[in-house]
């Protein structure tokens, strides 16, 4: 079962901000287009980090905590949805602050919504 760990721990995350879309209503999935250009440069950045930090030894995976299916460069794949599901997480928590709070985050709450529902 130790081998579910990491893989449980990223179902969690998405289990527990899962009702901010549900409930909320914050739309951060069907902005795709919008979590796309979030996700991409950090994703991009991060893995490549993590391979280099692969290669020169510096990093490692326990077998007995991940499911031990390794991609290209040696990156298991629960570290490659980490990158993904982590900042969906945060992506959803902050909009749902700007949701409650009126926070505008540094950009106007009309930008978020599509030309139609102006």
């Amino acid at each position: 079962m130790g081998h579910l760990t990491y893989l449980a721990l990223l179902v969690g995350c998405l289990v527990v901000t899962a009702p901010l879309e549900l409930v909320l209503r914050v739309r951060v999935y069907a902005r795709w287009r919008r979590l796309l250009l979030a996700l991409l440069p950090e994703f991009v950045v991060f893995v490549a980090w993590v391979l280099y930090a692969i290669a020169q030894g510096h990093w490692s995976y326990s077998a007995v905590r991940t499911l031990d299916v390794r991609l290209p460069g040696g990156i298991p794949v629960e570290e490659v949805l980490f990158f993904l599901v982590v900042p969906v997480c945060a992506v959803l928590a902050l909009e749902a602050v700007r949701k409650v709070t009126g926070w505008d985050a540094g950009y106007p709450a009309e930008e978020a919504l599509p030309e139609e529902a102006r």
